[in-house]
């Protein structure tokens, strides 16, 4: 589904990426974690085809995408459905007709846009799979609920519903649960551990181990735009592991699958 071979990404003259070659496979939940300035919203950026890799010596590209090298912005999002915290904020902003419901922030992923749907057609097969793709979720009852009167984890399962309502092929979660609290972080996790299960692959990239669900069982850790290690989750959520990439001691504690960490106490 995603392959990068020895990619490497510029930003004011220094690599945010370098040389980062890895494969993810359809049906390899993957979390890439790593701290701030490790380059995780680049990698998000190289999916969304918002940032390119430099052109290799040899000709080959450095990216492929579901195994192209080229591909429309707009068709692109049809097969990879993109949830983070920036999308929600741009979503509110971005919907200058006032509070929507949260069926029409749902079919507006029909049309790529943040709930614009004054010049789009809306057919009734679309809503249809709009709430089921609200129901797929558990988020049903929410449908009819305007988006503004939402809490912050109702309006995130919104915006995942919003996602999978295309039919893509990936997830892709960029700290999903930013502003939501202890409760509701754990729901919207729920939820897509139910969406991971049911077949979708699914990306998540964070700098929270607490967000790695069960249904992963892969890491990638990077650090400084390089990647620091790549293998099975419980190879590569090690309190030494995870010490050496975030750069001070770390200690991990597992439980029924989920996984935690914490800055150890100095002495």
């Amino acid at each position: 589904m995603l392959e990068l071979a020895g990619a490497t990404v510029l930003k004011n003259g220094a690599a945010a990426l370098e040389d980062v070659t890895l494969r993810i496979h359809a049906g390899e939940n993957t979390a890439i974690l790593g701290p701030n300035g490790a380059g995780k919203t680049t990698f998000i950026n190289l999916l969304t085809r918002d940032d390119y890799a430099l052109a290799r010596t040899d000709g080959d590209p450095p990216v492929r995408i579901f195994g192209s090298a080229t591909w429309d912005r707009f068709e692109l999002r049809s097969r990879l459905g993109v949830v983070s915290a920036d999308v929600h904020q741009q979503f509110v902003a971005g919907n200058s007709l006032g509070p929507i419901t949260g069926e029409d922030a749902v079919v507006s992923g029909f049309f790529a846009t943040r709930g614009f749907l004054l010049y789009s057609t809306v057919t009734s097969a679309m809503r249809l799979k709009a709430v089921e793709a609200l129901r797929r979720v558990g988020a049903g009852q929410l449908a009819a609920k305007r988006l503004d009167e939402m809490s912050t984890g109702e309006a995130r399962r919104v915006l995942i519903a919003r996602a999978l309502v295309t039919d893509p092929a990936v997830l892709v979660l960029d700290e999903p649960t930013a502003g939501l609290d202890v409760v509701a972080r754990f729901r919207f996790l729920e939820s897509v551990g139910r969406v991971a299960r049911e077949g979708t692959t699914v990306i998540l990239v964070t700098h929270h181990v607490e967000e790695i669900i069960p249904e992963i069982g892969r890491v990638v850790l990077l650090r400084r735009g390089r990647v620091a290690g790549d293998g099975p989750k419980a190879e590569m959520l090690t309190t030494a592991a995870l010490s050496e990439v975030f750069g001070a001691p770390i200690v991990v504690a597992e439980q029924n699958g989920w996984y935690a960490a914490s800055a150890a106490a100095s002495v």
